[in-house]
């Protein structure tokens, strides 16, 4: 895969910068979305997350309504909704409504996990049991509702999701660990692979999703995307304080401590023990940063490792300005239009 035929995404958290607030960051995911569809950027998630002081995004589906109309050109979707955590009529209602705002620029994309702990995860939902086969049946209810389709003799023989419309949101699976790719093969749904979360086995995840997609009433050939923790500046410094800061979050959150907006005041001075040693070296392969060519090719060998055509950025930095420069440099160096 040559760079210029490679698609850049975003997916935003909302992250909460240190010394910020919650608002502060929803407006700077304002802000970033309103760049990226002038920039040429493909398509915009953002995620739902639950319980931690550093990302503000836990609502996707509210967040989106805004975001679709402060954009024109980008396809607008959740990175993703977190189907345990949700009816799946009120999933499909949700949706549908965005559909009928924005037809034809929504995208569902969704997840197994609840996004959060599992205490948080119950009082969420109380009913839930963390079953692969409810997520399966959720799939399955969701593509009826959105269809106006459904099995005799079932409750949703009786149910219809409000509003009605013709257009359907374009459906994807996200995984960081594979099992959710032959759940997109059977249902012939998209599938995006969680490189920031799990940068192992994400390629070989892919490759077997395409082999086994069923193609369905909205998706006739296998679609699937990597997404990857970025940061481009031209600044070798700027570089190495973004990985400072980066790995010592990564420790965080394995520890299962207070989760906390970090500065590189913060972590400069940390000695690590040689089982953290470890473990940074491990996480680092979650996180691509450097120079605009070094990122064009290390993007591109991304790319063509996985076999797709499109790379979703995850790029959270100390300085807002920071995070859109990174942007803005990628998409010249992509020449992306």
């Amino acid at each position: 895969m040559s760079a210029n035929k490679i698609k850049l995404s975003v997916l935003d958290q909302s992250p909460i910068r240190k010394g910020a607030t919650a608002e502060q960051a929803i407006q700077e995911t304002i802000q970033l979305a309103k760049l990226t569809d002038t920039l040429g950027y493909t398509r915009f998630w953002v995620s739902e997350h639950h319980n931690m002081g550093i990302i503000a995004g836990s609502t996707p589906e509210v967040l989106l309504a805004h975001l679709a109309g402060e954009t024109k050109n980008m396809r607008m979707g959740s990175g993703g909704i977190m189907m345990p955590n949700h009816s799946t009529l009120k999933v499909a209602e949700n949706f549908r409504m965005l559909e009928a705002l924005f037809p034809g620029r929504i995208d569902l994309g969704m997840g197994r996990a609840p996004g959060t702990d599992r205490i948080t995860a119950a009082v969420l939902n109380p009913s839930n049991q963390f079953r692969e086969q409810d997520f399966v049946e959720q799939l399955a209810d969701l593509q009826n509702y959105f269809h106006d389709t459904y099995e005799p003799g079932t409750v949703q023989a009786r149910i219809r999701a409000i509003p009605q419309v013709k257009t359907v949101p374009d459906m994807w699976l996200l995984s960081s660990s594979g099992q959710s790719g032959l759940f997109a093969a059977h249902f012939g749904m998209g599938f995006s692979f969680a490189h920031f979360i799990n940068p192992h086995g994400g390629p070989e995840s892919v490759k077997m999703y395409r082999e086994r997609f069923q193609p369905s009433a909205d998706l006739a050939e296998a679609k699937a995307n990597v997404a990857i923790f970025v940061f481009c500046s031209e600044d070798p410094e700027k570089v190495r304080r973004h990985l400072a800061v980066m790995n010592h979050r990564f420790l965080q959150f394995e520890k299962g401590g207070p989760i906390v907006p970090l500065s590189y005041d913060d972590v400069k001075d940390v000695q690590y023990t040689p089982a953290e040693q470890e473990r940074l070296r491990a996480n680092s392969y979650r996180v691509i940063a450097g120079s605009p060519t070094e990122l064009k090719l290390k993007l591109t060998w991304l790319a063509n490792d996985y076999g797709v055509d499109e790379i979703m950025l995850v790029t959270i930095a100390e300085d807002f300005e920071d995070r859109l420069e990174s942007y803005r440099l990628l998409a010249k160096q992509f020449e992306l239009v």
